[in-house]
């Protein structure tokens, strides 16, 4: 069996098959739509053959579906017909829930995404359980308004790096996992990380999204 893997993100929807090694990727962006999304397959994927998909969407997913529109992407997404339109098996999952299950070595995992938001996801003896945390109450605003992309542009590095430390503090001594995973495209911004933490790579979203097939 050959996978495609597709990670949906605020700014990019990445793709990667299961017999492949460099991924491929265009623009999404705060009005994408999964319209756009199968329009933009053909080009980004010439070449490439596959039997079944696995796409991450960031936003919670229930049933194999999205149970709400995602907050940084257009409209559409909860009444798309997935399967249907790739014309191939397909498994609808939560973002960060891929990247935590490509990420995940055992025991109890926190995976935190930093990223447009702040995706993430806790798995507990391979059980994966997402979560929305990034939209929790914390200090004047929300987990996702202090640590997503827009708080590093305005914040600047340094309050944004201290900040992720007291989340990534916060969030552990909730949830208690044996390990932290930090993932997301903003991660590479953080040259030092918190105690207790690893650094994840993007390129696990693909690993987690094939694993979810057995792979």
């Amino acid at each position: 069996m050959i996978v495609l893997a597709i990670d949906i993100g605020g700014n990019h929807a990445k793709l990667l098959t299961s017999d492949q090694t460099e991924r491929r990727r265009f623009e999404s962006g705060p009005e994408f739509t999964p319209q756009q999304l199968i329009a933009g397959i053909p080009a980004a994927t010439e070449g490439w053959h596959w039997d079944a998909v696995t796409i991450g969407i960031p936003t919670p997913i229930k049933d194999n579906r999205p149970c709400r529109e995602p907050i940084n992407l257009g409209k559409g997404w909860v009444d798309f017909n997935y399967e249907a339109e790739f014309g191939v098996p397909t498994k609808v999952v939560n973002d960060a829930a891929m990247q935590a299950f490509g990420s995940y070595d055992g025991g109890s995992m926190l995976f935190l995404g930093l990223g447009t938001g702040l995706g993430s996801t806790l798995i507990v003896d391979g059980t994966i359980a997402p979560l929305e945390l990034g939209h929790l109450p914390y200090k004047k605003k929300t987990f996702e308004d202090y640590v997503g992309t827009a708080a590093l542009v305005s914040s600047g590095k340094d309050k944004w790096r201290r900040t992720v430390f007291d989340v990534v503090d916060v969030l552990s001594a909730a949830l208690e996992p044996d390990y932290v995973v930090l993932g997301g495209g903003n991660v590479k911004e953080l040259p030092e990380l918190p105690p207790n933490a690893r650094r994840g790579s993007n390129m696990n979203a693909f690993v987690g999204g094939f694993r979810l097939w057995g792979l």
